[in-house]
């Protein structure tokens, strides 16, 4: 039986929907220069109610904003496997990269995490999990990621509406934000939550808003690498 981990930050009296924006990466990620504090201070002026945080290979700074920020913030992570990435919500526990596919799914859901599926057809992206471990882990996919603002072809997206459509999956929608100018470019509009179940019922009757960034917005990233490297 999956545990249920229902640790998010609280909020005061929340409206009828919110605004979440499932992916935003963190100073955490190696690839990225964004901080706690401009989070903080950036998702409000975005109209976001609460996040996910979802750095890379580590739970770290998801832990350390859940327990500043005003709003709630669902800690995860993109893990690499060894078929690509593979993302967790609601986790309390980094998980090892490098893993198969079924193995990072198995540890996911041993902590009580969702097991979420970023940027499932970005054809332009290596890190995205290869198609035959997808198929191969679908029956224990929670949730997937239908609009990823990163992702410069359009028709990926839709590609990933389509087949979460057809499978009767959840879709989430995620800024992939590396740089605070980019939090909030996509996120569901949905009823508040207060756990890992009733997020997911949240997200069920949720409305995927938002658009894809322009293709100049992985300069950040690959700034923000630049300058890690050059502080080493």
């Amino acid at each position: 039986m999956k545990q249920t981990n229902d640790a998010l930050s609280t909020a005061q009296t929340p409206p009828s929907r919110i605004r979440v924006d499932l992916h935003i990466h963190t100073c955490y990620s190696r690839d990225s220069l964004t901080s706690l504090q401009e989070i903080i201070a950036t998702a409000p002026q975005r109209g976001l109610g609460a996040l996910a945080i979802l750095d890379h290979n580590t739970v770290d700074g998801g832990l350390a904003l859940r327990e500043m920020a005003p709003f709630p913030v669902i800690v995860g992570a993109e893990v690499m496997t060894t078929a690509g990435e593979i993302a967790g919500l609601f986790l309390n526990e980094a998980i090892p990269k490098g893993l198969s596919p079924q193995e990072t799914v198995a540890r996911i859901h041993d902590q009580g995490g969702l097991v979420y599926i970023p940027h499932p057809f970005d054809s332009l992206r290596s890190s995205r999990l290869e198609e035959a471990a997808l198929m191969d882990i679908l029956e224990q996919v929670d949730v997937l990621e239908v609009l990823n603002a990163r992702v410069v072809r359009p028709a990926d997206n839709e590609r990933a509406r389509l087949f979460a459509a057809a499978h009767g999956l959840p879709g989430a929608a995620g800024s992939d934000a590396h740089a605070p100018v980019e939090i909030g470019s996509a996120y569901v509009e949905m009823a508040p939550f207060d756990g890992r179940d009733s997020f997911l019922q949240s997200l069920a009757q949720g409305t995927v808003r938002g658009s894809e960034s322009p293709a100049h917005v992985h300069l950040f990233s690959t700034w923000a690498k630049i300058r890690k490297l050059l502080s080493l």
